[in-house]
């Protein structure tokens, strides 16, 4: 397949991703997080197991439970700690580091060539979701901004490591195995932390369904399918476009003002997706006339 129709087709999770403030805020009962994440992830993982038929073999089962934890468990725990404790520009802006962890952990874990443009580009990425989301009233708080870093570095590690372990299955049965798994894990923590789930109106059953097929099962398939194809480093930078389009959803359902400094943040952070696309092009055609 065609290497930009599947940056296309991956980069519509993290904008898809954009749209979980929005349908959380205005479909979805208040004070609840941790069911909605579990709620989010493991009615998507059942149904998409009951489908396809198919469980881990032998290791897979530790791979699962532990890419499972990276991607959803510990990462949205985390994120909910940092957006409850943060501004949501704060919180935004110490998770947009998360592509510049991959690097990293891809130039360790995979031996990925790392190089000094991608870096630019990632550092790049972060300043535009600065200007973008950043006021200057935003207050900071330790424990937010620590939970959120390692919400990134957990999230970071968790697509790193789904590149290093090559599932023997399509992404949709992989997708399927770190839904469930992930939200098991989430399981018994919202059961004793937070309160029984009220009576669900028709709109917070259409908002759950969304999060839950949209939001959970494809996204996630799209996003381990490119991952698989284009590489850590290639599909991490697609994620600083999730913030754009949240910023854009709210300037289209909720009326929110843009300034003209928001409109240089998104500029800014389409030129570094850009650029690291482009990077990443270069690094990956010069691997395989090497290898040829």
């Amino acid at each position: 397949m065609n290497r930009y129709w599947v940056l296309f087709l991956t980069a519509l999770a993290p904008i898809i991703w954009g749209s979980t403030y929005l349908i959380t805020t205005e479909m979805l009962p208040a004070g609840m997080p941790l069911t909605l994440a579990v709620l989010r992830a493991l009615p998507a993982g059942l149904l998409l197991l009951l489908f396809l038929r198919q469980l881990p073999q032998g290791i897979w089962w530790l791979r699962v439970i532990i890419l499972g934890v990276l991607n959803f468990s510990l990462f949205w725990w985390l994120l909910f700690i940092s957006a409850y404790r943060l501004p949501g520009g704060v919180a935004a802006t110490v998770g947009a580091v998360q592509p510049l962890i991959v690097l990293f952990l891809s130039r360790w874990l995979l031996n990925s060539q790392l190089s000094r443009i991608s870096i630019m580009a990632a550092f790049t990425g972060i300043f535009g979701v600065a200007i973008l989301l950043l006021t200057p009233s935003a207050r900071l708080d330790l424990t937010g901004i620590i939970a959120g870093l390692f919400g990134a570095l957990s999230m970071a590690a968790g697509t790193v490591l789904s590149r290093r372990w090559q599932p023997p299955v399509s992404a949709l049965t992989f997708t399927s195995w770190q839904l469930t798994a992930g939200g098991l894990v989430l399981l018994p923590f919202a059961l004793f932390f937070e309160p029984t789930l009220p009576s669900l109106s028709m709109l917070n059953l259409v908002g759950l369904s969304y999060l839950t097929l949209i939001g959970g099962a494809l996204t996630y398939a799209l996003w381990f399918r490119g991952l698989a194809i284009l590489g850590p480093s290639s599909v991490a930078s697609l994620g600083f476009l999730s913030p754009m389009s949240a910023v854009i959803l709210g300037w289209m359902w909720l009326e929110q003002q843009l300034t003209p400094l928001q409109f240089i943040g998104m500029l800014v952070i389409l030129l570094s997706v850009w650029v690291s696309q482009r990077t990443e092009r270069k690094l990956a055609l010069k691997i395989t006339q090497q290898v040829a």
